[in-house]
């Protein structure tokens, strides 16, 4: 709402005056009100509005006030809501006919009892309880989604699941040949880092060759696997999450389902297959990226060749430490592409909840590998591999 007065040329500033006479406080106000332009914030005439013990009534002068709108109705209802809660009076007959019109709009219905709501302080108990409760119902979706992807599996291996090969081949694309560069150089820096602080503790004890060993088994065992997994979890399992959880606000999915195709068999048993297949592949792509990595330190360090560092490589691997790597890589694929799928699936219908489904699908994924990784290492270590 804006006065119908003349506008100037240049807007004058505006500005309030609240000075007390007798059982009255005036509140004076001129110059151009506008949500634009900077304005007083009206805290001096609330202060006094709260503090005076003999007002009895607040009254206006506007003859000055130039244009004006919401920006200058809101101090009025702001200081009409603060003199009302002292049961002062308030003259409007000092303010414009747009503005009386609206301040009486604005309180013409008082407001309900308990239509505010109230913020309410729980207990330990009760917050633990409520929070023990949602554990328990995210635990039980949990299952059954699992049990859903697992009935999906057995309709693919007898050949009857419903999804579109060409989907299959294009996220095999986008999780394997388009992640090599981030993967690649994460994993050289990573043997760069390994190489070096080998070399700085085993050349003291004229053993530098065997930073060869410990770039080797390292990698292959342990951080070519659990890198590149937490590199598809950032990557691919937020995707995954992102692009399920815009089909989910879109209703797409609903389609879906009404055209008689089963989502778990159409969205999620494609990408878990893509990130299964390529992230052993990228895993093997890691470690030999990691091991020239080292390669690149020893050379520049310690006093071998690229055949010897090649040969203490060859002398430290052995098929078992390069297939217990690829079975950690391909159970890390299952769970960044089921973190991601699930929160996606899950997803609310807002475009934050797909933004909270996205970060739910990384913490997820990269939680869900590390507790993988551990499992896998107590197994491997009490079968001896």
């Amino acid at each position: 709402m804006v006065d119908d007065s003349p506008r100037t040329s240049s807007p004058q500033q505006a500005s309030l005056d609240a000075e007390c006479e007798g059982e009255r406080l005036v509140v004076r106000l001129a110059g151009d009100w506008l949500l634009g332009a900077a304005r007083p914030s009206g805290d001096d005439a609330l202060e006094r509005i709260a503090r005076e013990p003999a007002l009895r009534a607040v009254a206006y002068e506007s003859g000055g006030l130039g244009s004006w709108d919401t920006g200058l109705v809101t101090l009025l209802a702001r200081i009409e809501a603060a003199a009302r809660e002292r049961q002062v009076a308030v003259e409007h007959r000092g303010l414009p006919d747009g503005a009386r019109r609206l301040l009486d709009l604005a309180f013409a219905v008082e407001e309900r009892e308990g239509a505010r709501r109230q913020a309410v302080r729980k207990g330990l108990l009760t917050r633990t309880g409520e929070r023990f409760v949602a554990n328990v119902a995210s635990l039980r979706e949990s299952l059954a989604f699992l049990g859903a992807f697992a009935q999906s599996v057995g309709r693919f291996v007898r050949g009857r699941a419903n999804y579109q090969r060409s989907d299959l081949w294009v996220t095999m694309q986008e999780t394997g040949a388009e992640a090599l560069p981030i993967v690649g150089l994460i994993s050289f820096l990573l043997g760069l880092i390994f190489a070096f602080v080998g070399v700085m503790q085993l050349d003291r004890f004229g053993a530098g060759i065997f930073v060869a060993d410990l770039v080797a088994l390292g990698m292959v065992r342990e951080m070519g696997p659990i890198m590149t997994g937490i590199i598809m979890a950032g990557r691919t399992g937020a995707a995954f999450a992102a692009r399920l959880g815009t089909m989910k606000v879109s209703e797409e999915i609903d389609a879906l389902t009404t055209l008689g195709l089963d989502p778990m068999d159409f969205l999620v048993l494609p990408r878990v297959l893509a990130l299964v297949v390529m992230l052993p592949l990228l895993t093997l792509y890691a470690n030999l990226v990691g091991i020239l990595g080292g390669m690149v330190v020893a050379l520049a360090m310690l006093d071998v060749s690229v055949v010897q560092y090649w040969v203490q490589t060859q002398s430290a691997l052995d098929v078992g430490s390069l297939v217990t790597g690829l079975i950690k890589a391909l159970v890390y694929g299952v769970v960044v592409a089921l973190a991601g799928c699930r929160n996606g699936l899950e997803c609310g219908s807002s475009a934050q909840a797909v933004g909270l489904a996205t970060t739910s699908a990384v913490v997820s994924g990269i939680v869900g590998i590390i507790v993988t990784a551990s499992v896998l290492t107590v197994i491997y270590i009490t079968l001896g591999v």
